[in-house]
């Protein structure tokens, strides 16, 4: 079986409550990387060693872009590099006009090659509105694309709500994208754990495995518990390799 990551959001309401159990068991589900939605007040040393101890990677993190201007960036780093990330996804930000995205630009301008030479790679995540066109006439997503190099994990999911094809969306950006969340739901935006809604998911899994994409799995419902969800997922995957 493939490898398979997932983000710790999907769980976040056992991380909440014990970090260090809640990697033990995502482990124990058959994971083999996660991407950190947060450290709950952890050390890096601390994190590193759980995630050591339990046989897992840091696939990516999802952490804020405030945290790569100059006066934070080079802690931002140490911390990173101790829990061996190697992708630093911004999950989302206000992008709500054309000022506040030259100011993400710029931030994320400053950042990459910074990032990138302590081999880091810097990318955005979205979730659907980045798609929808803006009273300016084009959509956040085209801005970021056209004002940065930076790189971008498709939120499967979300471009599928947003009427966009997840796919033809990787094909497009080609290269920006190592990594992809694979997730499930209904074109209204509802979520559910993978095989429970009309994503495409088949597609994606295979255009991702053919391209030597990353795939991160998310679940966000928590229903009956982040845990729970985890487990049908995994069940989904290894149901689609027999």
């Amino acid at each position: 079986m493939r490898p398979y990551g997932i983000q710790l959001y999907s769980v976040r309401d056992s991380m909440e409550k014990d970090v260090f159990s809640t990697l033990q068991k995502i482990a124990e589900i058959g994971y083999s990387y996660v991407e950190f939605a947060g450290f709950f007040g952890h050390s890096a040393e601390k994190i590193r060693q759980s995630l050591d101890n339990n046989g897992l990677t840091c696939g990516g993190t999802h952490s804020s872009f405030e945290d790569l201007r100059p006066t934070k960036i080079l802690d931002t780093i140490r911390y990173h590099k101790i829990i061996g990330n190697p992708n630093y996804i911004i999950p989302g930000a206000d992008l709500s006009s054309l000022s506040r995205i030259e100011d993400f630009c710029n931030v994320m301008n400053f950042a990459k090659p910074i990032l990138e030479a302590e081999g880091i790679r810097l990318g955005y995540h979205n979730h659907s509105h980045e798609f929808k066109v803006m009273p300016w006439g084009s959509t956040i997503h085209s801005e970021i694309e056209k004002r940065t190099d930076i790189d971008f994990e498709i939120d499967t999911f979300w471009a599928f709500a947003a009427d966009t094809d997840p796919v033809a969306l990787m094909d497009r950006l080609n290269g920006r994208v190592k990594v992809i969340h694979l997730k499930d739901g209904f074109r209204n935006g509802d979520g559910t754990p993978l095989g429970g809604g009309e994503a495409p998911l088949l597609r994606v899994i295979d255009y991702a495995a053919s391209h030597g994409i990353t795939i991160v799995v998310e679940s966000e419902t928590l229903t009956p518990s982040g845990i729970a969800e985890a487990e049908i997922c995994m069940d989904y995957l290894k149901s689609i390799e027999i």
